[in-house]
C-alpha cells in the first residue's frame, strides 16, 4: 500500500533542506502512516539505518535519501559491505527497501538483492608481497595479467577495473586532498568510480599505462558484473570474472589465495611505508593513502595495515 502523492511530494521537497536525521525520521512516519512497519523495534532500527544512508547521500550530492534510485541504492551497499558485518548489512538493505516501497519505485513484492559483507574477510585478509603478485599474474592471460598488475600499482577494487577512464573524459568527484597524494611515484592519472559511485582520481604507472591504451575500445560498452552495469572503455578484466582468475591462479602457483583484494593490502602496506620513508609523519601518510585508495577514512585503511 502507497501513501498518497501529495505526502510523498512533501517528503521529497523537506529532504532538500532537512538534516539527515529529519529526513530518516520522515521516511519512517511515512511507513508507520502506510503500515508498512508496525513494529517500534522494527521502525527504531529502521529509522538508525536511514540515518546512515542520508548522510552518505548527502556526501555524494543526492538531493535527499527519497531521490536515491535503485542503482545508488546498490551502490551504497556495495560501499556498505566493506565496513559493516552482515546483520547491520541486511537491516541497512531492508530499510532502504521498505522506503522505495513507500515511494513506488519498487511494488510491493520486489525486492533488492543481497549484498554479502566482506567486512570479516577484510579483517582476516592479508597482503601479498610484490614478488607473489608479479608470479600469479604470469599465470593468467594477458588480459587478467594487465589488471592484477594495475590493480597492484594502483591499489583498485575489482569492480574498479571495469570503469577506468581518461581524467579527460570523465571528471573525479570533489574531495579532500594533501600535496602528499601521489608524492614520490610517476604515471598517468585515469578515473575510477569505486564504493558509493564516488568518482576519484587514481595513478597508473606509465608502461601499465601504454599497455592499457593499446587495449582502448573504439566504443564503451556497458557491462553487467554483480547485478550492477558499468560503461567499460578498455578491453581488460574486472570485477567478478578477474577475481576468480585472480584466484584459481593464486591457488595454482602459491597453494593459497588471499583473494584479489588482498592486492588492496599490499598497495597499502607499501605505499605508507613509501611515504614514511619520504619523511611524512605517520598521520600524514595515512591519511594520504585513505585519499588515493578512495576511503577518504583513515581508520578504514588502517584496517588494510593488518
Amino acid at each position: 500500500m502507497l501513501i498518497g502523492q501529495q505526502f510523498k511530494d512533501g517528503l521529497k521537497n523537506m529532504a532538500k533542506f532537512a538534516k539527515p536525521k529529519t529526513q530518516a525520521h520522515n521516511v519512517i512516519k511515512g511507513l508507520t502512516k502506510s503500515k508498512l512497519i508496525k513494529s517500534l523495534g522494527t521502525a527504531r532500527n529502521y529509522e538508525q539505518s536511514l540515518n546512515t544512508v542520508a548522510s552518505w547521500a548527502k556526501d555524494i550530492g543526492i538531493n535527499g535519501i527519497q531521490a536515491m534510485t535503485i542503482d545508488q541504492a546498490l551502490n551504497y551497499l556495495d560501499y556498505r559491505k566493506e565496513i559493516v558485518g552482515q546483520k547491520s548489512l541486511d537491516m541497512e538493505r531492508q530499510a532502504i527497501q521498505a522506503m522505495m516501497r513507500l515511494n513506488g519505485k519498487l511494488k510491493e513484492k520486489q525486492t533488492l538483492p543481497v549484498i554479502k559483507s566482506i567486512n570479516q574477510q577484510i579483517l582476516k585478509s592479508r597482503a601479498y608481497t610484490t614478488e607473489q603478485a608479479q608470479i600469479i599474474s604470469k599465470h593468467q592471460t594477458s588480459k587478467y595479467s594487465l589488471s592484477t598488475q594495475i590493480a597492484l600499482s594502483a591499489g583498485l577494487r575489482a569492480h574498479e577495473l571495469l570503469t577506468i577512464a581518461k581524467v579527460e573524459e570523465r571528471k573525479a568527484d570533489k574531495r579532500p586532498a594533501f600535496d602528499s597524494k601521489w608524492s614520490g611515484r610517476n604515471g598517468v592519472l585515469y578515473t575510477v568510480t569505486g564504493k558509493g559511485g564516488l568518482t576519484r582520481e587514481v595513478l597508473i604507472p606509465h608502461d601499465l599505462s601504454a599497455k592499457l591504451e593499446l587495449r582502448k575500445l573504439k566504443q564503451p560498452t556497458t557491462v553487467v558484473d554483480r547485478k550492477i552495469n558499468y560503461l567499460q572503455r578498455y578491453d581488460i578484466g574486472g570485477g567478478k570474472r578477474w577475481s576468480d582468475s585472480f584466484n584459481k591462479a593464486s591457488n595454482r602457483t602459491l597453494s593459497f589465495s588471499n583473494g584479489a583484494h588482498g592486492l588492496r593490502h599490499s598497495y597499502a602496506q607499501e605505499r605508507l611505508l613509501e611515504l614514511i620513508l619520504n619523511q611524512y609523519p605517520y598521520q600524514i601518510a595515512l591519511e594520504t593513502v585513505s585519499q588515493e585508495m578512495g576511503h577518504f577514512r583513515p581508520e578504514i585503511t588502517e584496517v588494510y595495515l593488518r
